[in-house]
């Protein structure tokens, strides 16, 4: 039996935004990074999504990117629920795919609405949800407060580990110590350590 990943996830007070156009795309563009339309992720009821990340190294790191993503838009956030595990059907895509993962995902999902939280995660081992879920909840203090400039550094190293401070700052047309300012802002190297930590961890359910 597959073990897998899925989140799920709904942009926060959607219908108040005017340019709904731009943040969708937004997360189109996101979430087609991540993987295929339709057989990976699915955009539903408007401002709700679920994507399947069948390498669980890779999850965390997932709702990071989407997250910095959006959060380049003024005003804009999104709530992100994790499940990890089995997969028991395997269906030509994602939305009638089933399997644990998919009911932990989204019954955190709807768990976060009441909790005012905007990050967790459900596996089949509540020691490790416990230990990270409190982990989620005081990064996300920060990343919940990203700015537009924040959010898009976030995005940018994401999407280019290897690039220099330099090579960024070229590509945003500022100086390179105005990079390393706003990764301090974002506590970058922080939420990356957090990171590393759950890629480490979470090898127990692969």
């Amino acid at each position: 039996m597959a073990i897998t990943s899925v989140i799920t996830g709904d942009i926060i007070k959607s219908r108040q935004q005017k340019a709904s156009g731009l943040w969708l795309t937004v997360l189109k563009s996101s979430l087609s990074k991540l993987g295929s339309e339709g057989k990976d992720w699915e955009i539903y009821r408007g401002d709700s999504f679920q994507i399947e990340i069948k390498d669980l190294s890779k999850t965390l790191q997932s709702c990071l990117y989407i997250k910095a993503c959006l959060k380049t838009i003024k005003n804009l956030d999104v709530r992100l629920a994790i499940g990890i595990g089995s997969k028991t059907y395997n269906a030509d895509t994602v939305s009638e795919s089933n399997g644990e993962a998919f009911l932990f995902s989204g019954n955190t999902l709807e768990g976060l609405k009441k909790e005012n939280q905007n990050l967790q995660i459900k596996t089949t081992d509540i020691n490790f949800d416990e230990e990270f879920n409190l982990y989620f909840k005081l990064a996300t203090i920060t990343m919940d407060h990203w700015t537009v400039n924040s959010a898009e550094i976030v995005k940018l190293t994401l999407e280019q580990p290897d690039a220099l401070q330099k090579e960024l700052a070229t590509q945003l047309n500022i100086n390179q110590d105005a990079v390393s300012k706003r990764q301090k802002r974002a506590h970058l190297d922080a939420i990356l350590d957090l990171n590393t930590m759950y890629q480490r961890k979470i090898n127990k359910f692969s």
